[in-house]
């Protein structure tokens, strides 16, 4: 695929970066990490070349330096709040990220519970992370937070809070989703390293909006598509305008903020070290774009791949029409309409004459592949298989996978486990290739195209199954679907 983004020049040049602003504060610096650390899908789709992994590599290259510690909501325990990607709780993705940060040569000082009053649930993952061998702190509510910052900035404050030891320069606060309380951590950190008698600042590390790009740039206003369900926007970081004479973008939130961020800052410090939000970032992405056709085709693609998201979820739950209100006008903002995939038009031209659900996969070489409801196979591993036979130049007529492979998957389905569907699945479809593989050099040939479709946009004419999306997603094929049901059915699964 187009690349647009030279991922070692951004994990060199952020690396870099950190260890300058760790020496401005002489030699500690707490770093707010905000978004996903691992496996930032968005990033790789908006700027291709972004490997998912990027951030944490960046961190792996300093691993000697860092430490983290990872914030997690007591009341989030308590209401067993879910992170929706990976459909686990977020105290179960505290010990996810303790086990890849450990797996990973970097040291976790603690898990630290904010907003902490007692909570049940709070308790037992308290004493279940000290059977672990976790060190955890208690953070606690602060009346008038946080708009008294006499109080909050005094014993009766963050000076309540737990203390974590923490002795490398760079201390990572990280945490499993949004409204954790990584930024008080952070400040209360700095405030008990004060109190002690040294020097420690604090950063902030978003990746989007990118600042140095304008406010309408298409990667920024992808970032807005993929916070339509907030209702929050992209603006013009006025502060930094204000002290600088220069334009740069920033989040709102992030910038009604600022004015106590900074209050705080010089409560804690004696003066604020930044001017603006923009300042306390530290993002470098911006500078390692190396084709922005290339960014901005792929930004208008995701904004549209958002839309379609939001319809889906509308068709699926009756909830959102809002959001996709919202997401309309951003499209307008990018200069792009539901068509802008060709894939879209391909799906449902060719459904018209087929009558039954089909997909199609915008290719490597710009061509678009279509694959439609067989009686072996569902419209997903339809497409799966043509797209394959396109990138490795076989056949598109010829049958790849032999039927001593398939029949006895659909055999298995329909009268062993209920189903009344003996279409194959793009999961089952891949182990009936693989297991055809072992003595066909074509079925291999075939199979070795998968890293190929990496990147790939793939539109379905009706809505498939949550399953086959997830299995085309592992693959790194992008889905968009047709908000519409295969069959007119209340139930669907």
């Amino acid at each position: 695929m187009r690349t647009g983004f030279d991922n070692d020049k951004y994990i060199e040049l952020q690396a870099e970066h950190i260890r300058e602003r760790v020496g401005q504060f002489g030699g500690k610096l707490y770093l707010e990490f905000g978004g996903k650390l691992f496996d930032d899908y968005h990033a790789s789709r908006v700027l291709p070349g972004f490997e998912p992994d990027s951030k944490f590599r960046m961190l792996k290259s300093i691993a000697d330096d860092v430490e983290v510690i990872i914030a997690i909501n007591a009341n989030h325990i308590e209401k067993n709040k879910s992170r929706g990607d990976l459909g686990i709780t977020y105290d179960e993705d505290v010990l996810r990220l303790v086990d890849l940060f450990r797996g990973n040569g970097m040291a976790v000082a603690a898990v630290v519970i904010t907003q902490y009053a007692g909570q049940p649930a709070a308790d037992a993952f308290r004493h279940r992370l000290a059977g672990l061998g976790i060190q955890c702190r208690l953070h606690y509510p602060i009346e008038g937070y946080p708009h008294d910052v006499d109080l909050i900035v005094s014993d009766e404050g963050y000076g309540k809070n737990e203390y974590v030891e923490t002795t490398r320069p760079l201390v990572v606060v990280t945490a499993p989703g949004p409204g954790s309380g990584k930024l008080a951590t952070c400040l209360s950190q700095i405030y008990h390293e004060h109190k002690r008698g040294g020097e420690a600042g604090y950063a902030k590390f978003e990746t989007f909006p990118v600042w140095n790009l304008p406010l309408t740039h298409p990667v920024n206003v992808a970032y807005e598509a993929a916070t339509a369900d907030l209702d929050d926007a992209n603006i013009i970081d006025p502060f930094h305008l204000d002290a600088y004479g220069k334009t740069t973008v920033n989040y709102n939130r992030d910038v009604e903020a600022f004015p106590v961020v900074r209050a705080l800052m010089e409560k804690i410090l004696g003066q604020s070290p930044y001017q603006s939000p923009t300042d306390m970032g530290v993002n470098m992405v911006g500078f390692a774009i190396t084709d922005d056709d290339a960014c901005r085709e792929a930004s208008k693609m995701e904004i549209v791949r958002r839309y379609f998201q939001a319809c889906v979820a509308v068709k699926r739950t009756g909830m959102g029409s809002e959001q996709v209100q919202r997401l309309e006008i951003i499209m307008k903002k990018a200069g792009v309409d539901k068509n802008f995939s060709p894939a879209r038009s391909a799906a449902l031209t060719r459904e018209q004459v087929t009558g039954a659900p089909v997909g199609a996969m915008v290719m490597p070489d710009g061509s678009v592949v279509t694959g439609k409801t067989s009686a072996r196979l569902g419209a997903a591993s339809s497409l799966l298989m043509n797209a394959l036979k396109h990138v490795t130049g076989v056949d598109m007529e010829l049958e790849v996978i032999s039927d001593s492979a398939i029949e006895p998957i659909s055999r298995l389905k329909t009268h062993f486990l209920g189903s009344k569907n003996p279409r194959l699945h793009p999961d089952e479809t891949l182990m009936a290739l693989s297991i055809t593989s072992a003595t066909s050099k074509v079925a291999a040939r075939v199979l070795a195209g998968l890293e190929q479709l990496r990147g790939c946009d793939a539109f379905f004419s009706v809505i498939i199954s949550a399953d086959d999306e997830q299995v085309l997603r592992r693959l790194g094929i992008n889905v968009c679907c047709e908000p519409k049901f295969e069959r007119s059915t209340l139930f669907h699964a």
